[in-house]
């Protein structure tokens, strides 16, 4: 019979003497500091959380050999339903830290200095985890300036590492179904697919021709998927319905699910930073609102599964599938 005690389980001695006051360490006891304490204690344990589900998920894409009829792309969409769960969460949290006024705020803000939400490494390891890249990243010049030298260096050796984003595409690039073999001459799928979507195009819309090209054809350099990664992405979400293709079809609403949290867990973050000190700059030395308004408005992960969208067509106008297809997809011709 198992001896295991919950506190010891849970280890709560050290997680409920984890809360130092700086205000009671100058002699100046802040009530509300306890909340803040204990609110950004909650969000690093559930950035640990999702790091641990990111992790599992990557490691099911390293497999070159993911199957999407076994259970490995179920367990990979189940985990990101989960980790976007997670993030709704968090988005929730702010509620509690907005029960604290301003004034209440400036009672120990000043003692916190230089210490900033800014300082995060695992919010930075899971945005480079999911595939931002230093590049991309709005503010760069001073992202890791607040930093210690040993976590400035973790981050930099993230920068060469495989991420989430970059094994999703090559995922995509692996998918069969494309191939000239199940499309034979002019039935070829994104053959019929351009013509089909180029006569569709209204006045106004005359350069969108060009823009299928460089998604689906030529390939262009600011863009991360490729035109095989997104020919598959675009199949997967147009023959969605196809029983072969439901959990990619998920998988790929999930990845979007994702950054959609992501979005408006910084649009909360901005709204209380705005209430609770204004115009001000923050304790890490960042510009505040104004750099999070930044970080939100271009630290959009996935958004090229996003705009695929724009090449979507009714389901009636869409080309049958070929018989040869058929059976490979695992469907009776």
């Amino acid at each position: 019979m198992s001896n295991v005690y919950y506190p010891d389980y849970l280890q709560l001695d050290k997680i409920l003497d984890a809360q130092a006051l700086e205000s009671d360490k100058n002699g100046q006891h802040a009530h509300d500091e306890m909340l803040f304490i204990i609110i950004h204690q909650a969000y690093e344990l559930w950035f640990k959380q999702v790091l641990y589900e990111v992790d599992s998920v990557m490691g099911i894409f390293k497999n070159k050999e993911v199957d999407d009829n076994a259970g490995e792309l179920n367990v990979a969409v189940h985990r990101l339903q989960r980790v976007k769960t997670i993030l709704d969460v968090l988005v929730h949290q702010w509620e509690i830290i907005e029960t604290m006024t301003p004034l209440d705020f400036l009672d120990f803000r000043d003692m916190l200095r230089p210490a900033s939400g800014f300082q995060s490494m695992q919010f930075k390891i899971l945005e480079a985890r999911l595939g931002l890249r230093m590049e991309a990243r709005f503010g760069k010049q001073y992202y890791t300036s607040q930093l210690k030298p040993e976590h400035k260096a973790r981050i930099e050796v993230l920068e060469s590492e495989q991420t989430l984003l970059e094994l999703v595409i090559a995922w995509l690039e692996r998918m069969p179904f494309l191939k000239p073999e199940y499309w034979p001459g002019e039935a070829r799928f994104f053959d019929q697919l351009e013509k089909l979507y180029v006569g569709s195009l209204v006045s106004g819309e005359e350069g969108n021709a060009a823009m299928w090209r460089k998604i689906f054809v030529d390939g262009s350099p600011e863009r991360h998927f490729s035109p095989a990664a997104a020919r598959s992405a675009l199949f997967i979400m147009l023959y969605r319905d196809e029983p072969i293709f439901q959990q990619a079809f998920r998988f790929l609403d999930s990845l979007l699910d994702i950054d959609t949290v992501m979005a408006s867990w910084r649009a909360r973050h901005i709204s209380m930073v705005h209430r609770m000190i204004g115009l001000r700059v923050g304790t890490g030395g960042s510009t505040g609102k104004n750099y999070l308004k930044g970080a939100m408005d271009s630290h959009h992960i996935f958004s090229e599964v996003a705009d695929l969208s724009s090449f979507l067509f009714e389901r009636r106008k869409l080309p049958a599938l070929p018989a040869d297809l058929k059976r490979a997809m695992g469907f009776r011709a």
